[in-house]
């Protein structure tokens, strides 16, 4: 009788086939990643020293690591996303110089983050995102000289921040941490600036956010007018803002109006003439009135016909007294409007006119054959006053005598020969003029109520204009150049004084205006020889 045949595993016995079935379930379990070369590991805990990179094979639950004196240049995005189960983490004596974004993204519990004498250069504005549950961090003895704003930002956990060590530039990038530190609960160990000047070795924990001014401005390119220009005025009319440019080889004064939907200047309508120097608006009775001067042809006046759209000569001025304008004052004494013309001939006079309802009549020639080159008027101690600047004498101030209802002559500003124009500006009820020439140093003057002295002075080389303004809450001077870039200064009130502010390159300027509309500030510049330029004021946050 023949036994039946076994079967291989029944030969092989159950011992062995239940060996083979856990060998093959081991096999398919994953393997726990072996400690990474140039590392140390425990069953909670990893050391690497020396590393070459960050490796990304750690034991997914290791909760604190090391690394000591490695040799990689940056720690990468998302470094650690393999060991979520981290709690500490610290680097130190290595060689890395960058942290980026989203470096320690995946590590939900991490609370002591250690970043200490290493040679850390930069930071991520986001390379701490994602760090919840941070209680402790050191970025102490580095080679940080600034943070990146809101470095610390959904970090509310943090109870320490060291950052000791740093030769940190305590200037308006940095001021965010001031900010910060004002208002966190975490302590902060005591930190100094190291530069600039003026906090040099003082303590960031004693400086207050008002301990920085950050906002700063500047003047931006905005539009270019295809055409040359020599004055600039600007005025409202009707509830609208215009602006006028005299242009003299096409003998044309050009307005133009604001565009509220394309946001840019266009024409509106223009006066014809020959050689026009000065286009001068006056608003009399919310009529307005253009005062043309012209180099020939003689000078004459016109009134807006708001009926027809137009421009109208309504008057001559005087051929005789005005033969060579070259400037053009409006302003009122005791509610009478009046007008100045400066005339630089050898023939002609200056001279002062007064509106008599229907017309400008000649009220006052001032001095004749000093060949006047700019007039200005102005308030001192409460008395109208013109200051004369002629090519052949030192600027001649008049006073408004009240009973005679005329300007007399009161003094002149000494050691002042040679000045083109004088403007002036007032801070804080102090009053200043800015003296141009074309050839020496042009002038700042101050007034201490009973002279001009002198307070400052610019090298200039073929000035024709120094223009103080003033934009919002900021005083500026601007000095025209006919052969280098023209040069704006800005009103230090601590030193009482100009700095020199920013370049500006228009070709022989000739005349400055700042402009206010739909709250964006603007300065328009006259260029005899180039463009007519349109520049924005822009306010700047450094902070940021």
């Amino acid at each position: 009788m023949t036994l039946p045949q076994q079967s291989s595993a029944g030969r092989m016995g159950r011992p062995t086939l239940l060996l083979l079935l856990l060998l093959a379930a081991e096999g398919r379990r994953p393997r726990r990643p072996r400690c990474p070369d140039f590392c140390t590991c425990t069953k909670d805990d990893a050391m690497c020293e020396g590393a070459k990179a960050i490796s990304r094979s750690f034991p997914s639950d290791v909760i604190s690591l090391s690394f000591v004196k490695s040799g990689f240049a940056e720690i990468p995005k998302e470094s650690f996303i393999h060991a979520p189960a981290l709690h500490l983490l610290l680097f130190t004596a290595n060689s890395f110089d960058l942290i980026n974004e989203d470096a320690f993204l995946g590590l939900p519990h991490l609370e002591y983050l250690f970043i200490e004498n290493n040679q850390i250069k930069s930071i991520s504005p986001y390379a701490f995102r994602g760090l919840k549950s941070l209680i402790h961090l050191s970025l102490a003895f580095n080679d940080l000289e600034s943070l990146p704003k809101d470095l610390f930002k959904g970090m509310e956990a943090l109870t320490k921040v060291d950052l000791r060590g740093n030769l940190l530039n305590c200037d308006c990038k940095l001021k965010w941490l001031v900010d910060w530190m004002y208002l966190t609960n975490a302590t902060v160990d005591q930190i100094y600036c190291s530069s600039p000047e003026q906090f040099q070795g003082k303590k960031i924990n004693d400086l207050s956010p008002q301990s920085f001014d950050c906002i700063t401005t500047e003047f931006a390119s905005y539009q270019s007018l295809k055409f040359q220009s020599i004055s600039v005025e600007a005025f409202t009319f009707g509830s609208d803002r215009y602006v006028v440019f005299a242009q003299p080889f096409i003998g044309k004064c050009s307005f133009l109006e604001w565009d509220h939907v394309e946001m840019v200047f266009r024409n509106f309508d223009d006066i014809d003439g020959t050689s026009t120097v000065i286009c001068k608006p006056l608003i009399i009775d919310n009529q307005l009135y253009i005062i043309v001067a012209q180099l020939f042809g003689g000078s004459h006046i016109y009134k807006r016909d708001i009926s027809d759209s137009r421009f109208i000569k309504i008057q001559d001025i005087d051929i005789l007294k005005i033969r060579k304008p070259n400037d053009v004052e409006t302003f009122q004494v005791d509610g009478e409007s009046f007008f100045v013309i400066a005339d630089s001939s050898k023939a002609g006079s200056t001279t002062v006119y007064k509106w008599n309802g229907n017309g400008f009549y000649s009220h006052q020639s001032l001095h004749p054959w000093y060949r006047d080159t700019d007039v200005e008027y102005l308030d001192i101690s409460g008395k109208p006053h013109l200051i004369l600047s002629s090519s052949s004498q030192r600027p001649v101030v008049y006073q408004w005598n009240k009973g005679a209802k005329q300007f007399e002559r009161r003094t002149d500003i000494p050691e002042m020969e040679d000045v083109y124009a004088v403007k002036h500006f007032k801070v804080k009820a102090e009053l200043y003029i800015c003296l141009t020439r074309f050839i020496g140093d042009s002038n700042v003057m101050s007034w201490d109520g009973s002279m001009f002295h002198e307070l400052q002075t610019m090298p200039s080389r073929g000035s024709m204009v120094f223009q103080p303004f003033t934009v919002g809450a900021w005083q500026y001077a601007i000095l025209g150049s006919d052969y280098s870039f023209t040069q704006v200064y800005h009103w230090d009130a601590k030193k009482g004084q100009f700095v020199h502010f920013q370049e500006l390159n228009i070709q022989s300027p000739r005349a400055f205006c700042p402009v206010s509309i739909d709250n964006r500030e603007f300065l328009l510049a006259s260029s005899f020889k180039g463009n007519t330029k349109i520049y924005e004021h822009l306010i700047i946050d450094l902070s940021n």
